[in-house]
């Protein structure tokens, strides 16, 4: 039995560094943001003593606590913004004014918490946001208000608000850019879908007919061999007998099971499905067409089961038409090999002329489909010189006998 997979959408919309990461913007981003602490550390350092009254041996631990908790940005930014707020609360508290300097932060420590500021709105729950803003506010505000800088007590709450107003922004644009990213991955995925379903049910279709074609004769065979047969006696009349209504029952339960592959609500096709021995008229049709076309076969095309002749003719003929699509002008050459195991080799060079506009359907998905739809198997790539190989293996048994094959062609290779 055929078993098909698509890959599901993931539930959460993608967050914005997993977007950067797609665009290989990533190590950028981390790059720029070790630059930044960095610039922010060699303008704190020197600077410190305009601001503070320090030992020269802890300056540079003061100057860290004031640019390089922005290192944090990326991988926890409430937490950097918790060092960079405790800090600049120690430091203010414990350190020292410059005499005649009403200043209690550096102006590197004060760029170093908007920018952690920022990058808390990005990433964070808006409760904790709100949070974050009223504790900066306060912060900022109190202590520059207290020593006489910045005496506008909604300054800096106003200032910081509009910090967050533009992030919440950034993230809301970010936000509605990833669902209709992952909208689009829904809308295709759901197109996939449908069009491997559609497929089942095309191959059911041509599954029907043979198979249907099959059991009518068995039932016609049962029913009439008691007037074709002599010697009858009435329980071998009996027994023909069961065999029709058996016969007949297995008919309308094939039928019932394709009316519910069916997803249009239309009625099973009855007309007859191209077989094996149809290849011969669809190669000299396509020649007539103008395809540059050689085609080669050993064996007899008429000896291939009808099921498995189907599915070689569909093969054929998308591969074909896939030549003619993707690759105008390119010579075509088609190999079958009627052996026990089913041999189709399908070669294309490039093509002479630009190829038709339009995205690339299904197709070999669904030559794939009906090569194990018959227990085969089918395979498709390009060529070193451009151009495209589909290779089939199609069992006119069962699929063991494919597998045994294969293992006695690798062994005879090897």
């Amino acid at each position: 039995m055929m078993e098909y997979s698509v890959a599901r959408p993931a539930g959460k919309s993608p967050s914005l560094w997993s977007r950067l990461t797609r665009l290989g913007l990533r190590w950028w981003v981390d790059a720029g943001t070790v630059l930044l602490a960095l610039v922010l550390f060699s303008v704190a350092w020197p600077t410190l003593h305009l601001t503070h009254q320090v030992p020269w041996p802890i300056a540079p631990l003061i100057a860290a606590f004031a640019a390089l908790p922005v290192l944090l940005i990326r991988r926890n930014a409430p937490l950097g913004w918790a060092v960079s707020a405790g800090s600049a609360l120690i430091i203010a508290l414990a350190v020292p004014n410059q005499t005649g300097e009403a200043m209690p932060f550096q102006v590197v420590h004060i760029v170093a918490l908007y920018f952690l500021v920022f990058a808390v709105t990005l990433r964070s729950p808006l409760p904790l946001v709100a949070v974050v803003w009223a504790a900066t506010s306060m912060l900022l505000g109190a202590a520059l208000s207290a020593e006489g800088v910045g005496a506008d007590p909604w300054a800096w709450p106003v200032s910081l608000g509009a910090t967050v107003f533009i992030a919440v922004l950034l993230r809301s644009l970010v936000r509605s850019r990833s669902e209709l990213h992952r909208q689009t991955e829904v809308s295709e995925l759901e197109r996939a879908r449908r069009t491997i379903l559609e497929e089942k049910a095309r191959i059911a279709r041509d599954l029907h007919d043979v198979v249907a074609h099959h059991m009518s004769l068995v039932v016609v065979q049962a029913q009439t061999a008691p007037y074709r047969v002599t010697g009858v006696n009435d329980a071998a009349r009996a027994e023909f007998e069961s065999i029709g209504a058996t016969a007949r029952e297995a008919l309308n339960e094939i039928r019932g099971l394709l009316g519910v592959l069916r997803s249009d609500g239309q009625l099973a096709e009855h007309t007859p499905q191209p077989t094996a021995a149809d290849l011969e008229a669809l190669f000299v049709g396509a020649a007539r067409a103008g395809v540059d076309l050689t085609w080669s076969v050993e064996g007899t095309l008429a000896a291939i089961p009808d099921t498995v002749g189907s599915a070689l003719y569909r093969i054929v003929q998308e591969s074909l038409a896939n030549a003619g699509r993707h690759a105008p002008g390119a010579a075509v050459r088609v190999g079958i090999d009627c052996a026990e195991i089913v041999t189709l080799t399908v070669v294309n060079g490039p093509g002479t002329s630009p190829a038709a506009a339009g995205n690339g359907g299904h197709g070999i998905a669904g030559m794939q489909a009906r090569a194990l739809a018959v227990g085969g198997r089918l395979t498709a790539e390009p060529t070193p010189d451009g151009g495209f190989r589909v290779s089939a293996l199609l069992p006119r048994a069962t699929a063991v006998d494919l597998s045994l094959a294969m293992a006695t062609q690798q062994d005879t290779t090897a």
